[in-house]
């Protein structure tokens, strides 16, 4: 079998059992690799009502066709399962060395199952798969875990591990790997905690066979080719994502103590050129990479001292602007501390900017938190946050639930300014002033997150005032982008520096010997978005049109300052939106696939 391993490993965890199996035909063909598969085997293989954080959930991680190869940023992995943050389908992925290492090993996918009786380490060393005790690192952040595993088992391995936060189930826990790399959304973190696995590795040793070297070596050479030649290369190189820092509080849609407004009035202290001059020491790139956006960092900040890989952008917005630091080095500390403790460092900002206004409104008080006040820009308040919900100490118990959840204890205005859709909390990007984003993230297939969909630059080309045509563009933008996530590459290539799409056709049939058009591809890439919409359907009582509409703060609250001041999107042109959205879909009016569509798409 051509670009692929061609098998799947079956670990199921309750009996200490392992089985390998064929790679289906079928899957290959319907569902590509990484996202597909991962899509495709979690709504089999989950009994419907499962508990996301009891043993019949599953965790399955895949690679794609193009990861491990010599195309431009093959080295993506995807986790995922019936998410503990919001009961429907989550998944994640994560760049670094896992996803080719996986397939070296010989898998295109693991699907792990059940609960292990204490906590264990899951290595799979090439046909060797195994569970080791794990006792002594449960408790530890995931950093020096990590560390300490790759000390024992050897450097060459590829290791996904869990901090603090995944083994008390913290509904966000991330898994991390390389030292940086986060698979963040959705609570896979927590998936792992609740089988008592805190990492597995992975070694491999074989290869992948390409159907014709020839042509793929040539078209992956044109490819970095392009790469380097492309103007934007250089300054992407340098700055990574902390170089949207500077262009999204421009345009207005930076997020602001808690989505409250999109301007932070002290971003210039947050900036991509400030954050190289004080604290980056070198970049860092993931398999066959040659962008490097990884910055990797030291930061002193009194008395501590720490080495972290970031911030990205994502961070920098959620902990920074949202939470009101005011210093790169506050933010890449925090950036640190939530690796360690294994906290998406997006649905912690989220949490930790809604306790913040909510403790300013005096819908929370000090007596709440241990007689500490949590006010915005208090860098210990925000440590205290983290710590007490990571080990899920006094309310960290209620918080690590995620915002959604605290705002309906608290009930009333605490509802309007939870800044979540599906119970997912928004990642950086505030919307009142950009409809096809808003949408973007009303209709994303996880709950609010913008890698599904980054169309903010769609509002900016069509116009930031007015909805009409905007719905066609996400739904284009929700095929193409899951098309990467299949392959197993990095889809930055085609975002910063305009990589033809026809290019990665056209290496998958160079690689596989399947011929195959982009226009199929992204075929497959809607049979998976109406996929994930069932088991959102088949899992969540009553899920619906409801689920899919943004907070009342979008609607209700005219943005206060900056670029963006006096947006606001009425919840009657939301809806018109989101009707043409789901007319264009071929679903019904309260978002379900319709049969016709679910047959053209072979789904039932």
């Amino acid at each position: 079998m051509y670009g692929y391993a061609g098998r799947i490993l079956y670990v199921n965890l309750s009996e200490g059992t392992f089985a390998v199996k064929p790679l289906p035909e079928e899957l290959i063909r319907d569902y590509i690799g990484g996202r597909g598969f991962v899509a495709r085997l979690v709504y089999d293989g989950i009994p419907p009502g499962a508990d996301p954080l009891g043993p019949a959930n599953r965790l399955v991680v895949a690679s794609g066709p193009l990861a491990g190869t010599l195309v431009p940023g093959g080295a993506k992995a995807h986790l995922g399962a019936k998410s503990p943050a919001t009961g429907g389908y989550g998944d994640s992925n994560v760049g670094g060395h896992l996803a080719a290492e996986m397939k070296y090993a010989g898998y295109d996918a693991v699907v792990i199952e059940g609960r292990f009786s204490t906590p264990c380490c899951l290595v799979v060393d090439d046909d060797r798969v195994e569970i080791l005790p794990a006792g002594e690192l449960w408790g530890q952040g995931a950093i020096a875990a990590e560390a300490a595993l790759k000390e024992k088992l050897g450097e060459d391995f590829q290791i996904m591990i869990i901090g603090p936060a995944g083994e008390n189930r913290v509904k966000y826990a991330c898994v991390n790997h390389d030292f940086g790399r986060q698979a963040g959304r959705t609570g896979m973190g927590a998936v792992l905690g609740a089988k008592n696995v805190k990492a597995v590795a992975f070694r491999g040793t074989g290869s992948i066979r390409v159907a014709r070297p020839g042509e793929m070596d040539e078209i992956a050479r044109a490819m970095h080719r392009h790469a380097r030649e492309h103007p934007a290369f250089g300054e992407w190189q340098r700055y990574g994502t902390a170089g949207v820092t500077k262009w999204a509080n421009e345009i207005g849609c930076f997020p602001t103590r808690n989505f409250s407004t999109s301007y932070f009035e002290q971003h210039q202290r947050l900036h991509g050129e400030v954050m190289r001059e004080r604290i980056v020491v070198g970049d860092k790139g993931c398999f066959c990479c040659i962008m490097n956006c990884g910055k990797y960092s030291r930061v002193r900040l009194g008395g501590r001292e720490v080495y972290v890989e970031g911030p990205e952008y994502e961070t920098t917005a959620l902990i920074g602007g949202n939470f009101a630091l005011g210093s790169i080095e506050e933010v890449a500390y925090m950036n640190y501390l939530c690796d360690d403790l294994g906290l998406d460092t997006i649905s912690f900002g989220n949490v930790a900017g809604f306790v913040a206004e909510c403790f300013a409104r005096g819908l929370l008080t000090a007596r709440d938190f241990e007689g500490r006040e949590i006010n915005f820009g208090d860098l210990e308040a925000l440590v205290y946050l983290a710590e007490i919900i990571a080990y899920r100490r006094g309310i960290g118990d209620l918080l690590a639930e995620g915002v959604l959840p605290v705002a309906r204890r608290l009930g009333g205005q605490a509802l309007d300014i939870a800044m979540q859709v599906k119970g997912l909390e928004i990642s950086g990007y505030e919307s009142r002033n950009a409809a096809a984003m808003l949408l973007s993230y009303m209709t994303c297939d996880i709950g609010a997150h913008h890698n599904r969909s980054w169309a903010v630059t769609y509002d900016l080309a069509m116009g930031r005032t007015g909805t009409e045509g905007k719905a066609a563009q996400v739904i284009a933008l929700q095929h193409i982008r899951p098309v990467f996530d299949m392959l197993g590459v990095c889809r930055l290539y085609w975002v910063e520096l305009e990589m033809s799409l026809d290019y990665y056709a056209r290496a998958y049939s160079a690689l596989t010997g399947r011929e195959v058009t982009w226009e199929e591809l992204l075929k497959c890439a809607e049979r998976v978005w109406n996929l994930t919409r069932l088991f959102w359907f088949r899992e969540v009582p009553g899920f619906g049109r409801s689920y899919d509409l943004p907070p009342a703060r979008v609607y209700r609250e005219e943005t206060p300052s900056g670029p963006s001041k006096g947006a606001r999107i009425p919840l009657e042109e939301i809806n018109h939106m989101l009707d043409e959205y789901y007319r264009l879909r071929g679903w019904d009016e309260n978002g379900r696939p319709t049969p016709e569509k679910l047959r053209e798409l072979g789904l039932v």
